[in-house]
């Protein structure tokens, strides 16, 4: 593991790191904010998943979320969204590709090779967190937006022993059932919909549900929402009381102005699990 970068952050440390990745099959680069806390001992972690044609880069900068992480003493990891590199296949499209990994482990040509996000978030990422930085990975929560809303919220549903707490801002919430995922899911898994069930909230949802807290926001005037499909998960969360505070925020949009205004809810619903 290589340090880009490291700065002085609300009493803590804002890294960047880039290592090499086994189940990508190429360098992958994450930002991680350690609270001051981190100097005397592990301190809990909190995964942010970011969205469509985003890097690491985009939450760490835009969403203001060091600032209450360190109020709350709790770390936060910031992972890439897909593998990169001139051998890694790509599209012309920016919802395909690089950028648009979708947390899941692609099974077809020409994205099998590298697309293998859902390993590299829940299985080498995790273990090189553990091994590095002073983490305890007993406390994790995890949240993220768009399309790192649909990776939170599946992971977390898969991974119940494992996260406190799961949120979203504005998630993929029916990928199935809407263009921002039937096409990636069909073009990264094939065409057995069966397939595709584990990536899809509103289906885990039915299936599993989650054992914990779930935060969800979306706002009235995002763009996208005929294709985010929020209602799709909230009625699946109601048929099976699903403990879950369902939020559509008034006159907010997709963007990270909308993500930074409840960025410090966010963190506090996590560090509350988190800290219990």
């Amino acid at each position: 593991m290589q340090t880009q970068s490291e700065n002085a952050c609300f009493g803590g440390t804002q890294g960047v790191y880039t290592h090499p990745s086994t189940s990508c099959g190429c360098d992958m680069t994450f930002g991680l904010f350690l609270p001051q806390e981190a100097q005397d001992g592990p301190v809990p972690l909190l995964w942010y998943l970011s969205g469509l044609t985003c890097t690491h880069e985009n939450a760490m900068t835009k969403a203001g979320a060091q600032a209450w992480a360190a109020e709350q003493g709790i770390a936060l990891v910031f992972p890439d969204t897909s593998p990169r590199g001139d051998d890694v296949a790509d599209d012309d499209a920016y919802d395909l590709g690089k950028g648009a990994g979708f947390y899941v482990n692609a099974t077809e040509k020409p994205w099998a090779p590298h697309y293998r996000m859902w390993d590299y978030v829940t299985d080498e990422l995790p273990a090189l967190l553990a091994d590095g930085f002073a983490l305890d990975m007993d406390r994790q929560g995890i949240t993220g937006h768009s399309m790192g809303g649909h990776g939170a919220l599946t992971i977390a549903m898969a991974h119940p022993d494992r996260f406190r707490s799961v949120s979203a801002f504005a998630p993929i919430a029916n990928p199935s059932a809407s263009d921002w995922g039937r096409k990636q899911l069909t073009a990264y898994l094939g065409t057995n919909e069966d397939l595709w069930s584990p990536h899809d909230a509103t289906r885990c949802m039915r299936d599993t549900g989650f054992d914990g807290p779930m935060l969800i926001d979306t706002g009235t005037h995002d763009q996208f929402l005929d294709l985010l499909k929020p209602e799709a998960l909230a009625e699946a969360a109601a048929a099976r009381r699903q403990q879950m505070t369902f939020r559509m925020q008034p006159g907010y949009d997709h963007s990270y102005f909308f993500v930074s205004t409840f960025m410090e809810d966010h963190v506090n619903f996590h560090a509350e699990a988190l800290w219990a």
